[in-house]
């Protein structure tokens, strides 16, 4: 069937803000269609994604089949370099071998062992930032608490020095601009600046490792790189950044979010203040999951289509880039009941946000738990918070967030 063509103009400041009542029309009259300016086809509907995900026929890159020539590729922007040689050895950018090899290495390292025994010290690292804050009577929640927190705790686990710590933020700030549909010259710039900085400072560390052994990731990656099946220095150093990168950029966007999601619905607010109170853990692990699907943090990711395929009637040339809409299927009619309501006791509940898959997201069990840990502690410390303005988004759609959301504690 021939698709229809639409312009999503996903940068706007009002879609961003508020994308919701635009899909939900996308998904009754035009589920899939084609955007000439992006040159993607765009998918809405839960079903067609959550399958999409998980079919080999499409992958995050096409060169672990075919070089640049046989599909028609450029060759690599050559200002790009720097940051490539970052983004090249991300291993949730490859597919087949490639990606299971470096996975599976890092896998035995990030274990849910050792996240679970990173509680405590969110817990302590929580009150810490609570308490810096909570005399004034208000905070800026973005900036104080959320943005803080995962860093502090990403960084602890990799073994990063405190004293390298006010780099990582806008050092991660610079580098997922580049993930957005539209990027300037000057953040290439930054962009590049950062990758290079970051390796050179992850490079540092490692070769500190192999000299003095600490307890941390950064240590275990240059020790199974030490071992028959290695990471390249490059692989390793790349490895630490996408972790710390994809550590705390949907906790910081969906913990601030879903503040907000329950400011907006006070009866679910209650509800979450009342479990809290009453150490209702159940309630608390269904509410996390509930907000990271009512408001998406990283709503849309991209896949290749990797050979001439048939889609549900749907046909896809090899070469094809598809946007699969999180964002849209985490909110559909036809998978969920009341989509466009927070229900924090939602038990059914397959939301899209960390993806499926081959690729499904390495990190979702910490980022569940940064987020349970943090709204515990917030609510206990602070049961009577409540919104002090509104709150200001940030620019870009694919990765999405609030740069403000100020608070009366």
């Amino acid at each position: 069937m021939a698709l229809p063509s639409l312009h999503l103009d996903i940068n706007q400041p009002d879609f961003i803000r508020d994308p919701y009542d635009q899909l939900t029309s996308l998904r009754k009259e035009m589920p899939v269609f084609h955007d000439p300016v992006w040159d993607k086809v765009f998918f809405t509907r839960h079903s067609d994604i959550a399958a999409l995900l998980k079919d080999k026929r499409l992958g995050r890159t096409m060169l672990h089949r075919y070089s640049r020539d046989e599909i028609g590729w450029p060759p690599p922007d050559p200002r790009e370099v720097p940051f490539r040689r970052y983004q090249d050895n991300v291993f949730m950018d490859m597919e087949a071998d490639a990606h299971s090899r470096i996975r599976s290495l890092v896998t035995k390292v990030f274990t849910p062992k050792r996240v679970e025994s990173m509680r405590a010290t969110l817990e302590t690292t929580t009150h810490k930032l609570i308490d810096a804050v909570q005399a004034n009577g208000s905070c800026d929640f973005v900036h104080d608490i959320a943005e803080p927190l995962p860093v502090i705790m990403i960084a602890s686990l990799l073994g990063i020095p405190e004293n390298q710590l006010q780099h990582l933020r806008p050092w991660s700030n610079a580098i997922v601009k580049m993930y957005e549909l539209g990027y300037t010259d000057q953040q290439v710039q930054e962009a590049n600046r950062a990758a290079t900085e970051f390796m050179e400072m992850i490079g540092a560390i490692a070769a500190e490792r192999r000299i003095k052994p600490q307890d941390d990731l950064i240590t275990e990656l240059v020790q199974v790189e030490n071992q028959g099946d290695k990471l390249t220095e490059d692989e390793l150093r790349a490895t630490a950044i996408f972790l710390l990168n994809a550590g705390h950029e949907a906790t910081v966007n969906g913990s601030s979010l879903g503040l907000r999601a329950l400011f907006k619905n006070p009866d679910q607010l209650a509800a979450m203040k009342e479990a809290v109170a009453q150490g209702n853990t159940s309630l608390l692990k269904t509410g996390i999951d509930e907000m990271l699907r009512y408001e998406t943090p990283l709503p849309m990711f991209e896949r290749y289509v990797l050979e001439d395929m048939d889609f549900n009637g749907v046909q896809l040339k090899r070469g094809t880039e598809v946007a699969l809409m999180y964002i849209s299927g985490n909110r559909d009619e036809a998978r969920f009941t009341q989509p466009n309501d927070l229900l924090l006791t939602r038990e059914d509940n397959p939301l899209l946000t960390f993806g499926l898959g081959t690729h499904y997201c390495l990190g979702a069990p910490l980022a569940r738990l940064e987020l349970q840990v943090l709204f515990s502690v917030l609510f206990t410390r602070c049961p009577n918070v409540r919104a002090a303005g509104e709150a200001e988004f940030a620019k870009g759609f694919v990765i999405r967030g609030l740069n403000k959301l100020p608070v009366n504690l």
